[in-house]
């Protein structure tokens, strides 16, 4: 009997991963304008700043 001898156990070979991928994931992407937070942000600063002096 082969009970007691150990199976070699093979790892699945994955998918390469596109390299052409990565740099784009990476880049900003969106809108070209400020985000309407940033601009709700920017005029309550200026508001702030205008108060003050």
């Amino acid at each position: 009997m082969n009970s007691s001898r150990k199976t070699k156990r093979r790892n699945k070979l994955h998918k390469p991963r596109n390299p052409l991928v990565v740099p784009v994931m990476q880049r900003q992407a969106g809108a070209h304008r400020k985000s309407s937070k940033a601009l709700r942000r920017a005029e309550k600063m200026a508001l702030r700043q205008n108060e003050e002096n």
